[in-house]
């Protein structure tokens, strides 16, 4: 699914952002990557997309090398990854359901199978009675909710969540944390960064990776 090798990554104005990664992760893992801000969290689920590359070592995602030269088929790999950004990117004055429907417009779904398939990823997400709703009268936390169902409707191998629980109360951010647990499916691969150690301390399963300044300072099972 993912391996880093010895993967080090920097900006171009020289910010040494990732030092000697090294990471293996199999389908139907359940990965929490904590830090505190600008520990890398970022940096490496943006390596994950292939959105930038590393500057040294060997990482592979899906079974696609991430480097240059290869972008067309980076851009293959990312239609099998459901990304959940920090800013939702949510289009204002569309319903939920039609947010949805846009998050998946190219993977040639047919029109009734479309929405259909939506609709079924907001039942999953506990939006049922929020289909038909603008997203501009949703509340942060059902905004959010959104943008997990546009991921899941992909159907993807891989789920990347950047700070999902950014501005959400306690309540909230947990049953945020519990939903993607849910999302984990055999062959479905689930990474979701936090800086909130907190509401990840008593994790029952999957694996929590602690990264501080770039460097993976722990690994434990939970």
């Amino acid at each position: 699914m993912i391996e880093a090798k010895e993967v080090y990554f920097s900006y171009s104005d020289g910010t040494v952002a990732l030092k000697n990664i090294d990471m293996k992760i199999g389908p139907g893992d359940m990965i929490y990557i904590t830090g505190p801000s600008g520990s890398g969290k970022t940096s490496l689920l943006k390596l994950f997309m292939g959105i930038e590359y590393p500057t040294k070592g060997i990482l592979n995602v899906l079974g696609q090398p991430i480097v240059r030269g290869q972008a067309s088929k980076i851009r293959q790999m990312r239609r099998m990854i459901g990304p959940v950004f920090q800013d939702f990117r949510l289009v204002m004055g569309r319903t939920a359901i039609e947010n949805v429907m846009l998050g998946a417009r190219f993977l040639n779904f047919a029109p009734k199978k479309l929405k259909e398939n939506a609709a079924n990823a907001l039942v999953k997400v506990g939006l049922e009675k929020k289909m038909f709703s603008l997203v501009e009268h949703l509340s942060w936390g059902e905004c959010q909710r959104v943008a997990i169902a546009r991921a899941v409707i992909r159907q993807p191998k891989l789920i990347l969540a950047d700070e999902p629980t950014g501005n959400l109360d306690k309540d909230n951010a947990l049953n945020i944390i519990e939903l993607f647990a849910s999302l984990k499916e055999r062959d479905t691969t689930v990474i979701v960064t936090t800086h909130a150690t907190h509401l990840i301390e008593n994790i029952k399963e999957g694996k929590l990776i602690r990264i501080e300044n770039g460097i993976i300072c722990e690994e434990r099972l939970g």
